[in-house]
């Protein structure tokens, strides 16, 4: 299992470069029964190549449909949306999205899940060295013919992520990933992202409802308002990897996050 201490070695790929993201002035409507709902308001954002940004917000604002939108799962109703100016119109095997629940299927073995995408499009009988390269890089090649049920949270998560880089995505889109996990999984977890993040380079776009774990893991943290989600703060978390949890410097940027969410006063 690759721990955040670890020293970076090579990726799996040596062309694995994270995508440029330009999301320019997206605004998106939901149509729904009794009228239109806007969910997300003039939003412009760059992701940089190889960059960890977090958006943060309150539930419901918004931020899990931007990611639907720059996964090119569903156009956006208004402003553009591109990746390395090329504007997203679809899915892409480059962008790949983990879930806040793994979505393992129970019948196939970890080693079957994790070769989906290979499979998927027919590059498995030639690559299929890259399945174990994967599991090994999230520390799960002794589980390899396990069945998901014998997993624990934290397991089940990392072979999704497992699954999403054997792909050598350029942009690792993640909703909530570790949303479901006990706090000392998820603090663990936490750690061993930012060390795959490191090791590859690709893009990172995570959506948290956790300042603190935005701040451990991103660079820079975008901050929305309530539905419909405009672009309210943008923090620069100014601190090298790996992080310490006690660092008074993540605690002012707590109480700057907080501030700009509205609920400073308690802390």
């Amino acid at each position: 299992m690759v721990t955040a201490t670890e020293q970076i070695s090579a990726p799996l790929s040596a062309a694995s470069n994270g995508a440029h993201i330009d999301i320019n002035g997206v605004s998106h409507w939901f149509k729904l029964p009794q009228g239109v709902l806007q969910v997300l308001d003039d939003v412009s954002l760059t992701v940089e190549p190889g960059e960890f940004v977090a958006l943060l917000g309150p539930s419901g604002c918004g931020k899990s449909t931007l990611l639907r939108l720059v996964a090119g799962l569903e156009p956006a109703t208004a402003g553009s949306i591109a990746q390395d100016a090329r504007p997203i119109e679809r899915p892409d095997p480059s962008r790949i999205v983990v879930f806040q629940d793994p979505t393992l299927y129970p019948w196939r073995r970890v080693w079957d899940n994790v070769a989906l995408g290979l499979q998927a499009r027919g590059l498995l009988k030639t690559q299929r060295k890259r399945v174990d390269d994967a599991l090994q890089l999230v520390g799960l090649e002794d589980f390899a013919n396990a069945f998901p049920h014998q997993l624990s949270g934290g397991m089940a998560q990392r072979v999704a992520l497992a699954r999403a880089l054997v792909n050598d995505p350029q942009l690792l889109i993640l909703d909530e990933p570790l949303g479901k996990l006990d706090s000392l999984t998820r603090l663990s977890m936490q750690s061993e992202l930012v060390a795959l993040w490191q090791r590859q380079r690709f893009s990172a776009l995570l959506v948290t409802h956790d300042v603190e774990e935005a701040l451990f893991l991103a660079q820079r943290v975008i901050i929305f308002s309530q539905r419909p989600a405009q672009i309210k703060a943008e923090i620069k978390v100014d601190l090298p990897y790996p992080r310490h949890r006690g660092d008074p410097r993540l605690a002012e940027l707590r109480h700057e996050a907080l501030r700009h969410l509205g609920l400073d006063e308690s802390w």
